[in-house]
């Protein structure tokens, strides 16, 4: 029989073997899988790489061996050794994956002493990333060295790495800083994700580390992306870098003549009654007092920067509300002295009335408004009050 006839029978052949001990050993690691949650997401996630790699291997050497001289051969089983390579990059991706998705289901996130877990899940995320780039870029390297002419070419390669690195070392310096920052991050443990931070001023979550950037969820649901290279780089504050608990304040500005024990009191029965303290610290404390007035700060404790944020709020109207129904007269107010000044003497109008009409023409040429002239002493009398008259003398 020739090759030609025996090629296709050899590699169905094998096709049908690799697929039945597939399935054979995919039917008994989803028995175990009932018991044990890792045989489970083994059998839900590496099935179909498993198939492909156990398949085209099969095939590769079934056509080595059994296949004998045909057309194309050579081309065929280099075709062949390409999908092994990309199959068996496929199964160590899948494997590694799963093992990674175990961790992170193993140290949840969402609940309140979360702090090793983010931490874990932080590393996790960052490894995923860094081994899904590993494994892409040695595979086609692998694939590559598959073709002869290549092979000669990275030797002449070689020869140059070190005037092509330093020429790459400099078109990428800024990348390859923002990877190294990310790798830094996620194994010096100064970020994690769902940390809470303060940076540029802005108040927000730590959504997601990538090799590159950052993603800080800020409080209203806006997103801030910064480089990696930003945190090694700058400083910002933490609030969640030993432990979810978190210190907050509230203050609010009144009068000197506020009784504080009262005050203290209330702000501690507020704290007790609330769901958000977690009974830690409910201090308040008298910070300043100038301008005529003092500051009250009120310093409380939550399990976590959110429920810190709605306890603050929660302080801050209450003592208000309290302060404003129980010690109205604790009101910031502004106080002025006011003097008396010495009233000023009015010196009386006098008003000049010519004795003729000539004496009035006279003095047409320097006419007032209200004096002057008989328009301006008509005004006068209206604006001013009549002209008083003296009064005849008795005998």
């Amino acid at each position: 029989m020739s090759s030609v006839v025996t090629a296709p029978f050899a590699v169905a052949a094998a096709a049908g073997a690799a697929i039945v001990f597939v399935e054979i050993v995919h039917s008994i690691v989803k028995r175990i899988g009932r018991r044990y949650p890792l045989a489970a997401a083994l059998a839900r996630t590496m099935h179909r790489p498993f198939l492909a790699t156990v398949t085209l291997t099969t095939v590769q050497q079934a056509v080595r061996i059994w296949a004998g001289d045909f057309p194309g051969r050579s081309g065929v089983v280099h075709a062949l050794v390409l999908l092994c390579i990309a199959a068996a990059a496929w199964l160590v991706g899948a494997t590694l994956l799963v093992l990674e998705d175990m961790a992170l289901a193993r140290w949840r996130t969402d609940v309140p002493d979360n702090l090793k877990s983010r931490r874990i899940k932080t590393q996790v995320v960052m490894l995923r990333r860094v081994t899904v780039a590993a494994i892409v870029v040695l595979t086609i390297g692998v694939m590559l060295m598959t073709f002869p002419d290549i092979r000669a070419l990275g030797a002449s390669v070689l020869a140059s790495a070190g005037v092509i690195s330093v020429v790459a070392a400099l078109a990428a310096q800024s990348t390859l800083g923002n990877v190294f920052a990310g790798i830094q991050l996620a194994f010096s443990d100064a970020i994690r994700v769902d940390d809470v931070v303060v940076v540029e001023q802005e108040w927000g979550r730590i959504e997601e580390i990538t090799l590159t950037y950052v993603v800080l969820q800020i409080w209203d649901d806006r997103r801030l992306i910064l480089p990696t290279s930003y945190f090694t780089t700058k400083p910002f504050q933490n609030w969640t870098r030993t432990s979810s608990a978190v210190l907050g304040t509230a203050e609010i500005d009144v009068d000197w003549a506020t009784p504080v024990e009262p005050v203290r009191a209330e702000l501690r029965r507020v704290c007790e009654e609330s769901d958000l303290w977690n009974g830690k610290v409910c201090v308040l404390q008298v910070t300043e007092a100038v301008d005529g007035r003092i500051r009250l700060r009120a310093l409380v404790s939550a399990n976590d920067a959110a429920a810190l944020w709605d306890l603050r709020c929660l302080v801050r109207e209450r003592l208000v509300g309290w302060i404003w129904q129980h010690h109205r007269a604790a009101v910031p107010r502004m106080r002025a002295e006011v003097e008396q000044a010495a009233p000023v003497p009015v010196q009386p109008v006098r008003r000049h009335r010519p004795e003729t009409v000539a004496d009035a023409d006279a003095d047409s040429d320097g006419a007032r408004v209200f004096s002057g002239g008989l328009d301006g002493e008509a005004r006068g009398v209206v604006f001013g009050g009549p002209v008083p008259v003296a009064s005849e003398s008795k005998d």
